[in-house]
């Protein structure tokens, strides 16, 4: 008997060891987490605080972490500064995102539903060809279709940034949707031929209705992509009356020393308002973009 309660509270013993060290390693992750969060987050805090400060403040030597007095005029300034050419920037924007927030999803559907519906010779042969553009550097394509679109007269337009989207868009995008319908059953193709679908009405009104998933998160991460980016307008646009984007406008206020004195708190305004619309869509589509991926990957 007295050996049987030495083991029972051994095993009790062991046990409270066990639910402590569980508790104890716990307690180190949220710190370890908090510590990250904290490096992670603090220059976007910082951006946001000196875009809040008046020239005073940003001009001052001392480091100071919280404006003494909010100063919210510094991001109408943004769009009201060299005679509204951030707002020009921001519409520009808005207009390449829109664009591509369509045309992107809708082509590499189109692409997609031959790959993964259609039977047609060479199919596996296109589509290995077209995965392996996945593995040529953007670098190697700069040249070639800065000449090409050069001698087709669409530098310093939104065409470089447009039309070529109407083509898939992307053998990324095209990989993902091919994916998912992959997973979609083949007897609802079927059973609309059989009441005499075209391949077209098959795609538009049975395929393209069960792809919503993947088909928003790819419009969300383009407009992502398109929003933040400054490359290609640094390439393609090169005259002053060019439509240039928002981010692009930032990059060049940097590059050319223009985040000195008083601007430095404008300049901060703008790109702290560089991260709403990316922080907005993944607030509101969060769930989309997780599932999106899931169930591409899962369908495949």
């Amino acid at each position: 008997m007295v050996f049987q309660d030495s083991l029972v509270y051994q095993a009790r013993k062991k046990d409270d060891i066990q639910r402590s060290w569980n508790k104890t390693k716990v307690w180190i992750f949220l710190f370890v987490m908090i510590i990250l969060a904290i490096i992670l987050v603090f220059p976007y805090a910082y951006m946001i605080s000196k875009s809040l400060m008046d020239e005073a403040e940003v001009l001052s030597p001392e480091i100071k972490l919280f404006p003494d007095k909010l100063i919210w005029e510094n991001y109408l300034k943004v769009f009201q500064a060299d005679n509204g050419k951030y707002l020009k920037g921001l519409l520009n924007s808005v207009i390449i995102c829109l664009f591509n927030a369509v045309a992107i999803p809708l082509s590499a559907s189109i692409t997609a539903f031959s790959f993964a519906k259609c039977k047609w010779k060479g199919r596996g042969v296109m589509f290995a060809l077209m995965m392996f553009t996945i593995m040529l550097p953007s670098v190697a394509t700069q040249i070639p279709l800065y000449v090409m679109y050069s001698k087709w007269g669409w530098i310093d337009t939104f065409f470089p940034f447009t039309l070529p989207n109407l083509f898939g868009g992307g053998a990324g995008s095209i990989f993902l949707l091919r994916q998912y319908m992959m997973g979609i059953p083949n007897d609802m193709q079927d059973a609309a031929r059989i009441d005499g679908a075209n391949p077209f009405r098959i795609y538009w009104n049975v395929i393209l209705p069960n792809c919503k998933p993947i088909l928003v998160y790819i419009a969300i991460t383009t407009i992502i992509s398109c929003w933040g980016d400054f490359y290609g307008p640094l390439i393609y646009m090169t005259s002053d009356n060019a439509p240039y984007t928002f981010a692009y406008l930032i990059y060049k206020a940097s590059a050319d020393g223009e985040n000195s004195g008083a601007r430095q708190a404008i300049q901060m305004a703008a790109g702290a308002f560089m991260t709403v619309v990316p922080a907005i869509l993944f607030t509101i589509f969060q769930k989309q973009l997780t599932d999106g991926v899931l169930t591409s990957g899962l369908k495949g």
